[in-house]
């Protein structure tokens, strides 16, 4: 894989996860993000025996785009904060099969994990563990085709950081991701690898060290069905 970096300084490196990579290590073995970017740090820096490298927030596996990594203690811990006081700027393109009602809405939902699916579902709000999920999205662009029907370009303001939150909420609302195989009826049947619609489009933070605000980009403009488009 030739890794994309997006930008570097000593304190902090961002680069394009491209889709099917994982984010970190998981139970397939297959090569993940931190490990290709410490070999990229370690070749860049022969004299450094383990470079250091803090994983600060994840996509899932089938999800491209823009990531960010600590290269130091500090950093990460500068940067974990800002993940928890939801202080980082997440902004996502997504295809859904379908057309918005509106094109411009906000969803503010209650997530529920279940641990043996690994799925997420939407429950009703006070239920036990349950946590509150809020995205923002607007309509880009609809077109017909004839293989999917009307599919849909939204631009996707994360609000909090919940496991599958996309994907899940999305789905509630009857406008589920193209090619998801786990939110997406019409993908379900689906065998093999199927690229999910969805990409980290832009990540905006706060530098660690000299605290100025950062927004980094990344384009699906090369990923169908990201190619449909004209707004990408």
């Amino acid at each position: 894989m030739n890794l994309k970096i997006l930008y570097e300084d000593v304190h902090i490196i961002v680069a394009e996860k491209p889709p099917k990579i994982p984010s970190q290590a998981d139970k397939t073995g297959d090569k993940d993000m931190l490990t290709y970017i410490s070999e990229y740090l370690q070749s860049k820096y022969p004299d450094t025996k383990s470079p250091y490298l803090g994983l600060i927030q994840r996509l899932d596996r089938p999800v491209g785009g823009a990531m960010v990594f600590a290269k130091t203690k500090f950093a990460t811990q500068k940067l974990s904060e800002q993940i928890q006081e939801k202080k980082v700027g997440k902004v996502y393109y997504g295809v859904v099969c379908g057309l918005p009602e509106k094109t411009h809405e906000v969803f503010v939902d209650y997530l529920l994990k279940e641990n043996r699916s690994n799925l997420s579902k939407v429950v009703a709000k006070g239920r036990a563990n349950a946590k509150e999920a809020i995205l923002e999205y607007d309509l880009l662009e609809t077109i017909d085709t004839p293989e999917h029907g009307i599919l849909s370009l939204l631009k996707i303001t994360l609000k909090t950081g919940r496991h599958h939150q996309i994907r899940v909420q999305l789905s509630h609302a009857n406008l589920p991701l193209w090619g998801d195989t786990k939110y997406n009826k019409g993908f379900s049947n689906h065998k093999g690898w199927t690229q999910i619609a969805l990409w980290a489009k832009e990540l905006t933070l706060e530098h660690p060290k000299t605290k100025k605000i950062l927004t980094f980009e990344s384009s699906p403009k090369d990923h169908y069905p990201f190619t449909l488009f004209e707004k990408v």
